[in-house]
């Protein structure tokens, strides 16, 4: 497996010649080259890693390409929170305890570069850290609670993070790495009671009381015990099997944060984190579509020095996208190119990088309905009336929403069901909505959607009732395999 080193900046990294290629963090986000070896390890350190900056998409996008990327996307979203440190790191405490006991101080921090520290003694826990976490470059925070060492933080660095007399010890901590060529392991993850986790506050529900009272029905008719959470019930996963996420999903939000929990428990979940990081993420999905020749519209990643693309490419109007954007808030059709650069230097003050595609109108668009790599359901969205999105959210009248047609999968094109299976997969075996759009024989995949709605009255047009029972079906395969030790699917 070859190696690629990513920084901002290729002049903050001395090592050249004798370690792997450099790559600057914007050539490897825009440039195809970079996606043509499927097996690469990609060492990220860029300079930040916050939510939508350089080094948060370098890993993002690695993922999106094959790539085996560390940090890991995964990893560097669970950092955030301090009950998933310790979560990760649980496994770690006697370590902890054993390697800080003779401090005489209440903290303790410890930087740990390419699985070393400058001090020897530490390096036993730096390196248990390095390969848990696959984090190049790090620094935890440990604090004595009650006579007990407890981990308090672990923070992503850059390399103009290290101390000027750390340095030195860095770069030859990564050069005996990569000498090494070492690879870091993999960390790894129990009735049938099974949580719906939804939010009766929350405008855009993916499922209506309605459906919400048939998943539960359809979930005892089966043996299970369903409960409704909120989310203020985050304490109370462990009580359960199962966690549905029936909730809207966001990357920094308490959806995702229920979903890490609850796989780090042991639960089977749906959504999966792994599925809500990507399907979020709009750059993610694009990269993916073209990285694997799947149809899509015409796409530019946009950044800050190539907006004069976008006419040339795309043409105008043109759609933009803020990576995250969901129930068509963050979707804007731009006409002229006043409108367009107004638009883009908007949306590039979120995000560092943005999606920017070619219109293409239709009456509606398909969904697709997909579970456990099956196609359940498919629906028509029709365009809101007099607008160019099935939601129109600008409406004087509130939300205005177009009608939703059910039809038997048999009814649906074949290329479309076969695309949207075919996108699906490459993100899992959850749960998706994928949205296609078909202007005569060409169809394009617009987004793969974690999540999907199931209202009743709309998506569960064809099956009824039986819809509610195909994806509580997968809850009890699952936790069937789970219980008997074989390999949930």
């Amino acid at each position: 497996m070859n190696s690629l080193i990513v920084v901002e900046d290729p002049g903050d990294w001395p090592l050249g010649e004798s370690g792997p290629p450099v790559v600057p963090a914007r050539s490897y986000l825009t440039d195809p080259a970079y996606g043509e070896d499927r097996s690469a390890r990609v060492f990220n350190l860029c300079q930040s890693f916050h939510y939508q900056k350089l080094g948060y998409y370098v890993s993002l996008l690695a993922e999106a390409r094959g790539h085996r990327p560390w940090p890991p996307a995964g990893t560097i979203e669970d950092l955030q929170s301090q009950n998933l440190v310790q979560v990760l790191t649980s496994e770690l405490a006697q370590l902890v305890e054993q390697t800080l006991a003779p401090l005489k101080s209440a903290q303790f921090e410890l930087s740990v570069y390419f699985g070393l520290n400058v001090a020897q003694r530490y390096n036993v826990l730096a390196g248990q850290l390095f390969k848990l976490l696959q984090v190049p470059l790090l620094r935890a925070r440990f604090e004595r609670v009650k006579g007990h060492w407890q981990t308090r933080a672990i923070d992503l660095i850059g390399i103009n993070d290290i101390p000027p007399e750390h340095r030195q010890f860095a770069f030859d901590a990564a050069a005996r790495h990569f000498a090494r060529r070492s690879t870091g392991p993999q960390s790894a993850a129990r009735r049938f009671r099974i949580a719906i986790l939804h939010n009766p506050e929350e405008a855009h529900q993916p499922s209506n009381a309605a459906a919400l009272r048939k998943f539960a029905a359809a979930a005892t008719a089966l043996g299970m015990q369903p409960e409704f959470i909120l989310p203020g019930d985050f304490g109370r996963l462990p009580e359960f099997d199962a966690l549905f996420i029936r909730d809207t999903t966001f990357v920094h939000h308490y959806t995702y944060r229920f979903a890490r929990r609850a796989k780090a428990e042991g639960l089977i979940v749906i959504d999966d984190p792994d599925s809500i990081l990507k399907c979020n993420n709009k750059v993610y999905l694009a990269e993916l579509l073209a990285h694997h020749n799947l149809p899509a519209p015409r796409t530019l990643l946009i950044h800050r020095d190539n907006i004069d693309q976008i006419v040339p490419l795309l043409a105008l109007p043109c759609v933009l996208k803020q990576p995250d954007s969901s129930f068509s808030v963050g979707v804007d059709k731009v006409s002229d190119e006043n409108e367009l650069r107004a638009k883009v230097a908007e949306l590039l003050e979120m995000s560092d990088l943005i999606v920017a595609q070619e219109w293409l109108p239709t009456e509606f668009d398909w969904r697709v309905g997909i579970l456990d790599g099956r196609v359940i359901f498919v629906c028509k969205y029709y365009m809101a009336r007099g607008h160019w999105q099935i939601i129109d959210h600008s409406s004087e009248t509130g939300r205005n929403e177009g009608p939703t047609e059910a039809l038997a999968i048999g009814e649906a094109p074949e290329d479309v069901v076969t695309i949207a299976l075919q996108a699906a997969n490459l993100i899992g075996d959850g749960f998706y909505g994928v949205d296609i759009k078909q202007s005569g024989n060409r169809c394009c995949i617009i987004e793969v959607n974690d999540n999907p709605n199931v209202d009743a009255g709309n998506e569960d047009g064809v099956l009824k009732d039986a819809l509610y029972r195909e994806v509580m079906g997968v809850f009890l395969r699952r936790l069937e395999q789970d219980r008997s030790g074989g390999n949930p699917t």
